[in-house]
């Protein structure tokens, strides 16, 4: 069986889906066939946010919405111009979808269900006649004189003047290699957004003990990050670990996830200020016993297992702390290590660094470079953000500028 279609677009995800809507609405007149290799569309929108839908972030300026790209900071900054996280509240309010921001600056449809987008975006599609096909796997694309030919698992054969490739991300560096086939870089595809799995297990007896605002940092390297950061029983998680995973997701792959970690628990002191603090707080409070009387904020089990670490004397007073346990209490409350020996995916947030190469696409149009008429959304590119709706933004803005380009003539 073989047809055509004006543009076809690869992969059933947000960036794809996007796409397809976007292109089709811009122009009628031209075909829009959208493939998805399995049977599910826009899975990861279905379970994202805990199934609420991490839709994407209130940080509308664009010189400081980069900052949160490990990948792709550079390249995104004119690209989020026209299109950032302003434009995708509004693409999708005036569709009737009503969203919202949280404290913490991620932005959730109101109806905390992710069905409400999915609803949203396949209406969209039937509204605007995109044809879309399940369950179809691309085999092979070849390069024609004005557009292309594709072959599917099926035999089917479809002839196309401009193709998107929005297939996402995927660590295995082979599933990259039809693409590179085309002229095209790929930067090695690595894990990104992943928990910390730690060999020392004492600390993990403490699991489910949370934190406000904690500063981790690989030994060795200036890579570091802080914010909120939860104990589990396999070892650390939270925004603070999930965003150094995604800074220092190609060198933790380098050292195959054996790496050690720095904990500071109390961010807000330099070590001299912490040397005056303790100093005073002992004169202060000399008379009181060790582990009746903290002076930080910190959660109690904590700071009994910091005291013990530092092989104080629980039921001595402050003032009869000897220097050396002070010594070791203070390096333990900023400068806490931990080894590390491999990762754990954080529930959906799985992500990809790694992909085509951006030096490799126009990021004014997401067409190649090196194969006129083929174009790139989302995940397949060499771009990743933290968490936080940073990824489907990125999702949303090279999908929506992908199918301006294509809706041209």
């Amino acid at each position: 069986m073989k047809y055509f279609t004006e543009v076809l677009i690869i992969g059933g995800g947000a960036a794809g889906i996007f796409s397809a809507i976007n292109c089709a609405r811009q122009n009628s007149s031209i075909k829009v066939t959208l493939i998805e290799k399995s049977s599910k569309l826009l899975s990861k929108v279905k379970i994202s946010g805990g199934g609420r839908c991490n839709v994407t972030t209130s940080c509308f300026n664009p010189k400081l919405l980069v900052q949160n790209y490990p990948r792709g900071e550079k390249a995104l900054f004119s690209a989020f111009s026209e299109f950032g996280p302003k434009d995708t509240v509004s693409w999708f309010e005036n569709r009737g979808v009503k969203l919202k921001a949280e404290e913490d600056g991620r932005i959730f449809p109101v109806s905390n269900n992710s069905q409400t987008i999915i609803d949203c975006l396949l209406n969209e599609a039937k509204k605007y006649k995109v044809e879309i096909i399940q369950e179809k796997l691309l085999k092979k694309i070849l390069k024609k004189e004005n557009g292309f030919e594709c072959f599917f698992n099926d035999e089917s054969i479809i002839s196309c003047n401009k193709i998107l490739i929005a297939t996402g991300g995927n660590p295995n560096a082979d599933s990259y290699q039809w693409i590179a086939k085309l002229g095209h870089k790929i930067e090695k595809p690595v894990p990104s957004l992943f928990t910390f799995n730690l060999i020392d297990k004492e600390i993990t007896k403490l699991m489910g003990i949370s934190l406000e605002n904690v500063s981790i940092k690989i030994t060795g390297t200036k890579l570091i990050s802080s914010g909120p950061f939860l104990i589990t029983h396999w070892g650390f998680s939270g925004p603070s670990v999930l965003k150094l995973s995604a800074l220092s997701a190609r060198h933790l792959s380098e050292l195959n996830y054996k790496y050690s970690l720095l904990v500071n628990w109390i961010p807000s002191y330099s070590e001299d200020a912490l040397r005056d603090f303790l100093q005073e707080f002992r004169s202060e409070h000399g008379s009181k016993i060790i582990s009746s009387k903290l002076p930080f904020d910190l959660p109690r089990r904590l700071w009994d297992y910091l005291l013990e670490k530092s092989d104080v004397d629980v039921q001595q007073r402050w003032s009869e702390l000897p220097r050396k346990n002070q010594n070791k209490l203070i390096n333990n409350l900023i400068c806490d290590q931990y080894l590390a020996n491999g990762k754990t995916t954080f529930k959906e947030e799985f992500v990809t660094c790694g992909g085509v190469s951006l030096n490799d696409v126009d990021l004014k149009t997401m067409q190649s470079k090196n194969c006129k008429g083929l174009f790139f959304a989302g995940e397949i590119l060499d771009i990743d953000g933290i968490t936080g709706g940073f990824n489907f933004q990125a999702a949303w803005t090279t999908g929506w500028i992908a199918a301006r380009s294509m809706a041209e003539k």
